[in-house]
């Protein structure tokens, strides 16, 4: 069965992170992505693309956080 979650198209950030689809919370908060021993942070924007999960809004990325190590 499908995931019913909302999800989102992630744009820009390192190279290496694959999954540029992926799920979101409803209430449009920014979007943290583990990788690398740290954080990339995306924000929404007012963007949507269209992809092959449907009209997805964008997420920009905008600073990383390194995990303590």
């Amino acid at each position: 069965m499908a995931s019913k979650a909302p999800k989102a198209v992630l744009q820009g950030g390192p190279d290496g992170i694959t999954e540029r689809i992926v799920e979101i919370e409803p209430d449009g908060r920014d979007l943290k992505v583990a990788y690398r021993g740290g954080y990339e942070h995306f924000r929404p924007t007012s963007r949507e693309w269209d992809t092959a999960d449907g009209r997805l809004p964008v997420y920009e990325w905008w600073e990383r956080t390194e995990l303590p190590g």
